[in-house]
């Protein structure tokens, strides 16, 4: 029998590493180098879905994905929340009192600015967290350590000096998971989320009435982001989440009405909505 596979982006003990492990123990996790790669492997079939972040709390929305989720043949089929924790590790030996810098992705550095301050560390920038601590085992330096997630320390043999160093205790990321075939949660099973894409008409105040049916029909929005597509310097293509199901009176309506002020209305996905989102 066949292992079904995960893709994600970053090296082994990355958070989205993490949340592969987490939620789909069954399936095998594939490291990719980048987005373009996760997207392939699951476009080609080498991999049967793709864990990917959409938004953090602090750092706000993955750009990349937002640009490659609107024209790829993918669907969104699950969201999952993960509490981002992050901890100062180094090779053994070292200590608190030892280390000098400290070395991890753009914006885990930024996300542990307190702790990196109160020891006085010199921020070093790596590609990835994970891969940041990668380099430390490989380094043995006592005064070089990495800020990454716990899961990391465990697969390349790193003590942790510190755990917790994140700024903030709301830091969360929200991942979405991909695949090649479009499946659709049932309606009236549960919370819901539907995910879609349009671009607007070329008519004064387009979008004011293509969202206006949301409103009216008492549709909770929880997300709206604008691109600008064709080398253009307006925002005429939108990517929106909204609460509900398609087959849900409300939501029906409301995208009726958007049909007429928009163009190119592509569903990504009708997901459960994580329980997260309850809280």
């Amino acid at each position: 029998m066949t292992v079904p596979r995960i893709a994600y982006q970053g090296e082994p003990g990355a958070n989205s590493h993490l949340v592969c492990r987490q939620k789909y123990p069954d399936h095998e996790a594939v490291a990719c180098a980048s987005f373009e790669d996760v997207f392939a492997a699951v476009e080609s079939g080498d991999a049967h879905l793709a864990m990917i972040p959409i938004d953090n709390s602090i750092a706000g929305r993955v750009a990349d994905i937002h640009h490659f989720l609107p024209t790829s043949d993918l669907h969104i089929v699950a969201e999952h929340f993960l509490r981002i924790q992050f901890t100062l590790m180094a090779a053994p030996g070292a200590s608190l009192d030892t280390i000098k810098t400290v070395h991890s992705h753009v914006h885990a550095l930024g996300q542990c600015r307190k702790v990196i301050r109160e020891l006085g560390l010199t921020p070093l920038v790596s590609g990835d967290t994970a891969g940041a601590a990668r380099e430390i085992a490989e380094a043995q330096d006592p005064a070089q350590a990495a800020i990454a997630p716990p899961l990391a320390a465990d697969i390349y043999g790193l003590d942790i000096l510190r755990d917790d160093v994140e700024d903030e205790d709301h830091n969360t990321t929200r991942f979405v998971v991909l695949a090649q075939e479009y499946v659709e949660a049932p309606a009236g099973g549960g919370p819901v989320v539907t995910t879609f894409v349009f671009n607007v008409r070329n008519l004064p105040a387009a979008l004011y009435k293509a969202l206006g049916g949301f409103a009216t029909n008492g549709v909770n929005m929880t997300k709206l982001e604008s691109y600008m597509v064709g080398g253009h310097f307006t925002a005429t293509q939108f990517l929106a989440e909204v609460d509900g199901h398609p087959h849900d009176a409300g939501v029906a309506r409301a995208l009726e009405e958007l049909a007429f002020f928009t163009t190119d209305v592509k569903v990504l996905g009708v997901y459960p909505a994580d329980a997260f989102r309850q809280q």
